[in-house]
């Protein structure tokens, strides 16, 4: 397994240091926002972690390997590559073998990060049971995930264009404990209330190192969604979300756009129907994210450190 795991110089130097590290995704850079805010806004994701304390670790797959940690080049190169291989867990060995370009989703991004001993990701929204999935059974694989890989995972809970009840539903029954901060609604990606609660409410980094810490120390394996809401400042409103996202939908279905390509073909009608400011609180939601999730990472590394 270590023979696919290529770490940059700043993780292993972290790694030498025992520095906390956080993963991030790539499929945001390559498939979730345009040039050149894609890679501008990875650059400053991975600065505001390191502002905090820790050291980012943009995963990707290059070159028949997987990578922990990304360079300034190779972030552009992602960024900048419009073909770039979107990777899930059933594509990791392919993308692999083939020496393709690869981007990495929610789940491969968890597979990645627990193989490099990484415990924090941080993202914009996880995926979810998608709606009308009762006849399309179109149910992403972050899910199954979330339910067999113990990473923590800090997003703006699940994207708005999904069925969030049966998303809910589906973690519930898989054991996937769903923390909210600072709220006890749970976030909806654009808009700050999805209109259902999540399980607990936990409002410091040191409240979320505990019970993961917990959850993990009882060998309940498998990952904890943190759900922390958009920036009031940044959230669209729910009213307007839903009926920009029901018109996306029934525009994808018109023209028949199915699997892995009806995400990015949602995101991108968004971003056009809200003239921008749907991208806007895209970038300010990860941010935020990031910001978090360096406190949870900080939060867990001294937890580690007193409990040894």
């Amino acid at each position: 397994m270590q023979s696919y795991l290529v770490l940059s110089d700043e993780v292993r130097a972290a790694r030498l240091a025992a520095k906390p590290v956080v993963a991030l995704e790539s499929t945001i850079i390559s498939h979730g926002m345009p040039y050149p805010q894609n890679v501008q806004t990875a650059r400053e994701l991975e600065q505001i972690i390191r502002d905090r304390g820790a050291v980012p670790a943009t995963i990707a797959i290059m070159n028949g390997k997987i990578h922990i940690g990304l360079s300034d080049a190779e972030l552009e190169l992602l960024g900048n590559t419009p073909d770039a291989m979107k990777v899930s867990r059933r594509d990791l060995a392919y993308a692999l073998i083939n020496n393709k370009l690869g981007a990495t989703t929610v789940a491969a991004t968890m597979i990645c990060a627990a193989l490099a001993g990484i415990e924090v990701f941080v993202t914009g929204g996880i995926g979810g049971v998608h709606r009308g999935a009762e006849t399309s059974f179109d149910i992403s694989a972050d899910l199954q995930e979330l339910a067999r890989t113990s990473v923590a995972v800090v997003c703006a809970g699940a994207k708005s264009i999904l069925d969030i009840g049966l998303t809910l539903e589906y973690l519930e029954t898989h054991g996937v404990p769903v923390v909210s901060v600072g709220q006890a609604a749970f976030p909806a990606f654009f808009t700050r209330d999805s209109a259902y609660q999540a399980d607990f409410q936990l409002d410091t980094a040191e409240q979320q190192a505990d019970f993961i810490h917990a959850k993990w120390t009882l060998g309940l394996t498998g990952g904890v969604v943190i759900a922390n809401p958009v920036p009031e400042v940044a959230a669209m409103p729910r009213e307007e979300i839903e009926s920009i996202t029901q018109s996306a939908l029934q525009q994808a279905d018109e023209l028949g756009i199915k699997g892995k390509a009806i995400t990015p073909f949602l995101l991108n009608r968004i971003k056009q129907m809200s003239a921008g400011r749907s991208l806007e609180t895209n970038i300010s939601l990860v941010k935020n994210n990031a910001v978090v999730g360096a406190r949870l990472a900080l939060a867990l590394h001294h937890l580690r450190k007193r409990t040894v």
